[in-house]
């Protein structure tokens, strides 16, 4: 991996572990379905305009393709991650969502992106051994609201990592910004009934509103557009590994900002999540760190 894109993914790691911070914020005024749609729809604008500016075209000619990834790789995982942010700290939820390591190792082997070997499967059971300790021996009582959140978080990871080899695919064919800006339309579409239903319970706040704003236009659009391009360039699998890093911005931000407390499970269990993602990647962080280091 250059130097350049290591450099991109950490900072992107940077912005997605801030996201679960915003989240935390506007999720309890906005309600989780309409948090998502206005975030997709913010993000959807920006990258609208960033489209008619550069006179891109849309690929509406692969739109069953764009359907399937903006399901599973914005949708889904915006609702899930909104939902649970009602019953989790944002520290919980980044630590949980870095098994999205561990479902795209999986996904892309089974796509023949990728080998499966004895190293990755030991890495995919520590991961999953690392969700269970955070949800039980972390500052948060295990209560059924609790665990279910840590199932929906569970699951937008899952929705991440099947959508990474199947991304990786797509950015081969289309361009990034057209792939990013046709499947934030596309989920924008798919989540209004939802926000539509929603609507009246909504607390319109002026920190839930600049929270959203942040995750829409920052987070949502622009980043994603720049982890397309990335994407481009680097392997599934690599390109997965922002989450290897997300958990160290998103406990650090939910502490800082928040003050969220870090009890002992979250500190095993992340380090288990961690261990368990190097293995599936590959990834060492120190060599990498070595490696950006040389010119």
């Amino acid at each position: 991996m250059k130097t350049r894109h290591f450099a991109q993914l950490l900072a992107l790691s940077a912005l997605w572990g801030a996201s679960f911070l915003f989240i935390r914020i506007a999720s309890p005024a906005l309600g989780p379905w309409v948090l998502a749609a206005v975030r997709m729809g913010l993000a959807a604008l920006t990258l609208l305009l960033l489209m008619t500016a550069l006179r891109h075209r849309w690929p509406w000619a692969h739109w069953r393709e764009l359907l399937g990834l903006a399901l599973l790789s914005v949708a889904a995982p915006f609702v899930l991650h909104a939902w649970a942010a009602l019953h989790l700290s944002a520290g919980y939820s980044a630590l949980l969502n870095s098994t999205a390591v561990v479902f795209g190792t999986l996904a892309a082997a089974w796509m023949g992106q990728d080998r499966l070997t004895g190293r990755k499967l030991l890495g995919c059971v520590l991961g999953f051994v690392g969700v269970g300790l955070i949800v039980r021996l972390g500052p948060i009582a295990p209560t059924r609201e609790v665990l279910v959140a840590a199932l929906a978080c569970i699951g937008a990871a899952a929705c991440y990592g099947l959508a990474t080899p199947w991304m990786k695919r797509a950015t081969e064919r289309l361009e990034p910004l057209a792939i990013a800006a046709a499947i934030h339309l596309i989920a924008l579409a798919a989540l209004l009934p939802g926000a539509a239903w929603a609507w009246p319970q909504a607390r319109l706040s002026a920190g839930a509103l600049g929270a959203v704003a942040v995750l829409g236009v920052v987070t949502s659009g622009l980043a994603y557009w720049m982890f397309l391009r990335v994407m481009r360039h680097v392997s599934p699998v690599a390109a997965a590994s922002t989450a290897f890093m997300i958990p160290v911005f998103g406990v650090a931000w939910g502490a800082l900002f928040l003050g969220e407390p870090v009890g002992s499970g979250m500190w095993a269990g992340g380090a288990l999540i961690l261990l368990a993602t190097a293995l599936v990647t590959g990834f060492n962080p120190l060599r990498a760190l070595l490696a950006a280091a040389r010119p």
